[in-house]
């Protein structure tokens, strides 16, 4: 994708997004941004005690990403936001479909996210609320963005988010 200055990184919780988006920001010479950084101490109440947010809850977390990452963001240095954007129009309010910023959908079956979820530890997103994520997921359609398998090892999963992006390491 020519001129790309953002790459959100979408996904239910376990796919790895912050992972990813990590290594893809050092791989790339890029300013990395986590979406668990941006949530009110409410969101994080409410999903710590297994309660799953909704629309009213992620409309000001979505508008301050858009506002202090996507937006901001200039020609010529690459941000990536890890975000879970789950549904069409949070990816849109963060900013899918204008000029620069492309999308990476990581995709993983049921049984390999809760796993993941599984061994995670001090998250406050718990592997109860999988089930929640998942019913909520409008997965991306193809001209929205790219969508790669979580199955592979993390450089083959880099590999495959470069190449299909036209991306280069610095």
């Amino acid at each position: 994708m020519k001129d790309v200055r953002v790459i959100i990184i979408m996904g239910v919780a376990g796919a790895g997004k912050s992972t990813v988006g990590a290594h893809l920001a050092q791989r790339l010479g890029g300013c990395f941004h986590d979406a668990d950084a941006y949530h009110p101490p409410g969101n994080i109440a409410k999903m710590a005690s297994g309660q799953p947010l909704n629309d009213q809850d992620r409309a000001p977390w979505l508008k301050r990403m858009r506002e202090e990452v996507v937006d901001p963001a200039p020609p010529g240095k690459l941000a990536l936001l890890a975000c879970s954007a789950l549904k069409a129009h949070y990816r849109k309010q963060l900013g899918l479909g204008t000029p620069g910023v492309a999308l990476v959908y990581l995709k993983g079956d049921s049984a390999t996210l809760q796993r993941r979820l599984e061994l995670r530890e001090s998250h406050f997103m718990k592997s109860g609320m999988l089930a929640s994520q998942l019913a909520t997921l409008e997965e991306p359609a193809d001209f929205e963005g790219i969508t790669v398998s979580i199955e592979g090892s993390l450089e083959q999963v880099l590999d495959e988010i470069c190449a299909r992006l036209g991306l280069h390491a610095v």
